[in-house]
Formats: C-alpha cells, sequence, structure tokens
C-alpha cells in the first residue's frame, strides 16, 4: 500500500513510522510511506500556509493553495489516472472503527491531509477529499496524531504486516466483542494464579473459556457492542451461563 501525508509537520511521524511493526512493514516493502510537507508549496515569499477567515471569527485557516499544489504533486509522484482517495482528518468526520479500518486497508493508495488552525478552506474538502474521519468527540491540535491512529490501525489489516494473521482477527472489535484476558509466566504470581483451563492442555476447553470471557467483558464494558453482534449458537448457549452465574 501507497500512503502519503500532508502535513505542516512531518517530523511528528518521524517515531511512529520509524518503529515496531510499521517500520518492519516499510523494510519488507509492504507500506511505502511518506510525508510532504505542505509548506514547502506555498507560493508566497515567506512560505505562509494560513489566513484569516472570511466573514470574521477567531483564528486562522489554512490556504487552499499549498494543498492544493501539494495534493497535485502526489498525483504526479504516483502517476495517477483518477483523483486518490484523500482523507481528511476532522472532528465532523464520521467516527474511526475496525470496520472503517478494513475498508481502507483494501485500497491500493491512500492521502491523509492533515489540518491545523481552525481548518482548511472548504474549497479542498469539496474538490479534493474523499472521506472525512474523526478518531472521537474531542479536539486535538492537528490531524497529525489522528492521521497516525488511523494508519497504524490500517495497517495490521494488510497482509504480510503481522507475523500471524491470527495476532488481528482475535484482538478485541475484529470480531466484534472485547479480547478476552492474557496470561503468561509464571504460573503463580504474588498469590495471583493463571486459571487452570488455560494450562489444561484441552484447546477445546480453552477456546470455550476464552470466548465466555470476550463475550462477559463485552457486556459489563461496552454492551453497545453488544447490540450488532449475531450470536451464533455456542454463543446463546454461553450467554445463557453467563446470565444464570449473573443472577447468584
Amino acid at each position: 500500500m501507497i500512503i502519503r501525508i500532508l502535513t505542516l509537520f512531518p517530523q511528528m511521524f518521524d517515531a511512529t513510522l520509524g518503529s515496531s511493526i510499521l517500520q518492519r512493514a516499510r523494510e519488507k516493502g509492504l507500506l511505502d510511506i511518506a510525508c510532504i510537507n505542505i509548506r514547502d508549496y506555498a507560493s508566497n515569499k515567506h512560505k505562509k500556509v494560513d489566513d484569516y477567515p472570511y466573514g470574521g471569527g477567531a483564528g486562522m485557516v489554512m490556504t487552499p493553495q499549498p494543498i492544493f499544489d501539494s495534493h497535485q504533486a502526489v498525483v504526479e509522484e504516483l502517476k495517477l489516472e483518477k483523483k486518490p482517495r484523500t482523507i481528511y482528518l476532522s472532528p465532523k468526520g464520521r467516527v474511526f472503527n475496525q470496520e472503517i479500518a478494513q475498508e481502507l486497508a483494501q485500497e491500493k493508495e491512500l492521502v491523509f491531509l492533515c489540518g491545523h488552525y481552525e481548518g482548511i478552506d472548504q474549497r479542498v474538502i469539496d474538490e479534493l477529499v474523499t472521506d472525512e474521519i474523526s478518531i472521537g468527540d474531542y479536539v486535538l491540535t492537528g490531524g497529525e496524531i489522528p492521521a497516525m491512529v488511523v494508519i497504524d490501525a490500517l495497517s495490521r489489516m494488510i497482509p504480510g504486516v503481522l507475523s500471524q494473521e491470527e495476532s488481528y482477527e482475535e484482538e478485541s472489535f475484529y470480531s466484534g466483542v472485547l479480547e478476552y484476558p492474557h496470561y503468561t509466566r509464571p504460573a503463580e504470581f504474588r498469590g495471583l494464579k493463571v486459571p487452570d483451563v488455560l494450562m489444561s492442555g484441552n484447546h477445546k476447553n480453552i477456546d470455550t473459556w476464552r470466548r465466555k470471557k470476550s463475550l462477559e467483558m463485552t457486556m459489563e464494558r461496552r454492551p453497545d457492542l453488544m447490540e450488532g453482534l449475531q450470536p451464533s449458537k455456542a454463543d446463546l448457549k454461553l450467554l445463557a451461563e453467563l446470565k444464570k452465574e449473573n443472577k447468584k
């Protein structure tokens, strides 16, 4: 996958893109990620990229010219015949989730536009942006951190990025419920013991225990997720057991 990030602060991405899973994916050639400094494309002498909003109001707005030109530079670099899917990180966008991550992971090229100040000129959104995405109902200084979140989440869906597909297939939200608890050695730590079933060697019982714990944690912490769950016959049995246990 090819990812280009239009930003005023490319240095913010150095640690994120140069560490851990994303770094290894780039080294393998699975991810081609680069940052483009929007300021480099400003046509004025002082490389100014913002101005006062028409109609008055507090703050400054990012001007369209450097954004249009930096976006066009990406189109030319990648020799694209059509407008790439361009994501503007915005509190006005649809709230990011695992489903959107899977959707974006199917694309060959993605462009991320990171806004700052009071936002960007609406003409950029009208002409260049294909998706507005928010990572939550709160305000951040700019779009760089949200872009890192989205890129990290969708990258995990790309085949080969993780060492084992199971690494994400059993994670929270991928299967519609929260992930089960994990334990490792030692078997007992400060009087706290690992559940016997996990050391039993009986994989069927282990799978059942894990699924039951996932359902239990989801019911307790994110009951909203249960509304969209399509439980299997095995899930219905486990849910009945949990309901019975909670009445005790």
